[in-house]
């Protein structure tokens, strides 16, 4: 299929990369000599040098070769952004391990399912959260259970503060003992010997990580993502952000590293290109606010959610954001408000990206620099990516300007599916991904999302995308955020509903946003029904879950029909 997006390059974007047959680790290898005496990492006062974090890796790795891991076992991470998630990703994959990421945030029945998936040996945590993994170890194949804490990477005396915060905010004091099949990381770093290990190696072949889908609709997948995989979407990234300077960019480190936007798009891109990475263990508006004003990141990949937060913290006029200069936006819709409020008030760029876990993530991006933003669109295919649009009836091309299901075929495509190889087959067909998001591509090249084939609403006999909705209830001077639902309708089969949370000490009406939404869109597409909250439930990456508020609705009509 001809690329007609690729007449919109620059010339500092090539159509075909490069990808070094090595892997993932072998980048923090080459920074620890390249850029030994770089900072890495910056964590609440702590920095630490790509020598450091190189040694500690290999410490790590070390310790794990000590438990027993062989090639190909699984090593669970359940941790946030910290110094040791950086650290022991590099350790599993030098010790020839499968990183399998798990959210901080899930509760015992959720770590128990994603432990029994993967068939993890190992697990490196919190010492908060050491309780809910002990809980369900026996009902898995975990062997050994290694614990850390926040304070062991914090600088003196917030290492010894610390410990009594945390205990006040969530009423919890665990003490672990280093002995048997637990093991504590300080330890570990004191006495493990920092040795590089010879693994066999297949760039095609071996699995870097398993990282779980978000299961808003069913079972969490265990996506199987190569070194291959990961090196190619990070350079794309990289190519893409062509006037960052190796060595020399500071990207804020926001987005989760247990996603895989994070893990690319800040942790393996920082890695590869000598960056300092400015961690933040969780998004708090104010804590990043400081942190930005302090550190001045240069970079800062994020979510929407994040920006609208950010935005909308009443003393952001207060705060230096003048650094930032290149901001990529994933893992949900960036409306064109918030991104041109951000830019207003940084003086960077904002752009909107596409990507899934499934292509690890990336697969499209506006530009940057040199090229107009094209309102509402994901802008066009990376490097080396195909993507096209496909009919959801006759699953032939289509021409542009129609919608259907775009696929994408590439090298930063998974493998496949953990143990699934049914589901595998279903979206992976003749080398072509099939993403189940609707969209078009226009007679220039820049494509657009429609929306999820799941989330589409039928009302009426009408096909209702819910982002087209969002965009205008956003244009709204009272909305923070806004998410759009079809809802059960016995009349027209479902109806569309918007829950909307407004901005602090701003208020609208239901008949008011109604009013205003008519001026913007067919009588069809209006919403029906309005829920104003005061929050919205997310992902742990700030995306918001759509499908929760659908159940919820399906639930609270069960209900009121038991009791009819």
């Amino acid at each position: 299929m001809e690329k007609i997006w690729l007449k919109h390059y620059p010339e500092e974007i090539p159509e075909h990369l490069e990808y070094r047959n090595q892997p993932v680790q072998a980048y923090l290898t080459e920074a620890a000599k390249k850029y030994s005496q770089n900072k890495a990492i910056h964590f609440m006062g702590k920095e630490l040098t790509y020598e450091s974090v190189h040694e500690a890796a290999l410490k790590f790795a070390n310790y794990l070769k000590h438990l027993g891991v062989e090639k190909g076992d699984r090593v669970a991470i359940m941790l946030p952004n910290t110094p040791q998630s950086v650290i022991s990703y590099y350790g599993i994959l030098y010790a020839g391990g499968i990183v399998v990421q798990m959210n901080p945030l899930y509760m015992e029945r959720e770590i128990e399912y994603q432990l029994q998936d993967s068939g993890a040996k190992i697990i490196l945590t919190l010492d908060i959260l050491y309780p809910r993994v002990a809980k369900v170890k026996n009902n898995t194949n975990l062997e050994h259970i290694i614990v850390t804490a926040i304070k062991d990477f914090l600088p003196f005396p917030k290492n010894l503060v610390y410990p009594f915060i945390q205990k006040k905010q969530y009423g919890i004091s665990v003490k672990v003992e280093h002995g048997g099949n637990v093991h504590l990381l300080t330890e570990i770093l004191k006495t493990a010997e920092a040795r590089e290990l010879s693994i066999p190696f297949d760039f095609e072949e071996d699995l870097a990580i398993l990282c779980y889908t978000g299961g808003t609709t069913g079972f969490p997948k265990g996506v199987m993502l190569t070194h291959k995989n990961l090196i190619a979407n990070s350079s794309m990234s990289d190519a893409w952000v062509y006037k960052c300077k190796k060595g020399e960019e500071r990207i804020l480190g926001i987005l989760p590293f247990f996603h895989v936007f994070g893990m690319t798009a800040v942790m393996i891109l920082s890695v590869m290109q000598g960056y300092k990475m400015i961690l933040l263990p969780k998004f708090d508006a104010e804590t990043t606010l400081k942190t930005i004003h302090k550190q001045q990141p240069t970079m800062f990949p994020g979510a929407p959610t994040v920006y609208i937060g950010l935005l909308n913290h009443p003393d952001i006029q207060k705060y230096d954001l003048s650094s930032i200069h290149a901001c990529i936006s994933g893992s949900a819709p960036l409306p064109v408000e918030i991104q041109q409020q951000f830019e207003k008030i940084t003086g960077g760029k904002v752009v909107e990206a596409y990507g899934l876990t499934e292509t690890s993530p990336g697969t499209h991006c506006n530009f940057l620099w040199d090229h107009p933003y094209v309102k509402g669109s994901i802008g066009v295919p990376w490097p080396d990516t195909e993507a096209a649009i496909f009919s959801m009836e006759t699953g032939e091309p289509l021409p542009p300007n129609e919608i259907g299901e775009i696929a994408i075929k590439g090298p930063q495509v998974m493998k496949g599916y953990w143990n699934r190889p049914e589901e595998t087959d279903q979206c992976l067909r003749d080398g072509w991904f099939f993403t189940g998001d609707l969209g078009y591509m226009n007679e220039d090249g820049y494509f657009f999302i429609v929306d999820r084939k799941k989330d589409m609403i039928i009302a009426g006999g009408f096909n209702i995308y819910p982002r087209e909705i969002e965009e205008v209830i956003y244009e709204h001077s009272a909305v923070q955020e806004a998410v759009v639902v079809g809802i059960p309708d016995p009349y027209r089969g479902e109806t569309v509903k918007a829950y909307v949370v407004l901005k602090e000490n701003s208020t609208t009406t239901e008949k008011e946003l109604n009013e205003f939404m008519r001026k913007h869109l067919a009588a069809y597409k209006v919403p029906r029904v309005y829920e104003f909250r005061k929050e919205l439930p997310k992902t742990a990456v700030g995306k918001i879950l759509r499908r929760a508020l659908v159940d919820e609705e399906r639930k609270k009509i069960e209900e009121e029909n038991k009791i009819g």
